[in-house]
């Protein structure tokens, strides 16, 4: 009798069951990876329009009326940023946006804000939730 060259049912078994293990993983390691490149991206956004806001500040002397006036996107940011999608954690649909508020605190220009937006999980250093950003800082 000739010995057969080949692998048996039970080896071919044992490596589909190890690869689907490890696609497992990596399909579960990779959305952990999405979740956090969201919130890093929303972290990101609102330090983009702090800077935005302080410079145009430095200009007018105060904070524009809204972040869509073409004096402000034209200038000093190219376009508004989106909100990643979808949202995370404890965000829901209705606190995962970025929504600006402006004060004034004397006569004139608008002399403070407040940009409120939502995090899913930690990051960096901020902890999950709804957070408001203002000329003190995030």
């Amino acid at each position: 009798m000739e010995k057969q060259k080949g692998f048996t049912l039970i080896e071919l078994l044992v490596v589909i069951a190890i690869i689907g293990l490890l696609s497992t993983l990596a399909v579960i390691s990779l959305n952990n990876a999405r979740a956090k490149s969201r919130d890093s991206k929303r972290v990101a956004d609102v330090k983009q329009m702090m800077t935005a806001l302080e410079l145009y500040f430095n200009d007018f002397n105060g904070y524009p009326n809204y972040i869509t006036d073409t004096n402000f996107t034209g200038r000093y940011m190219q376009a508004l940023p989106t909100v990643a999608n979808p949202q995370d954690g404890t965000c829901s649909t209705a606190n995962n946006n970025y929504t600006a508020n402006y004060a004034i605190t004397g006569p004139g220009p608008f002399t403070t804000y407040s940009i409120t937006y939502c995090l899913g999980n930690t990051t960096g250093g901020l902890q999950g939730g709804v957070h408001t950003a203002s000329p003190t800082g995030m």
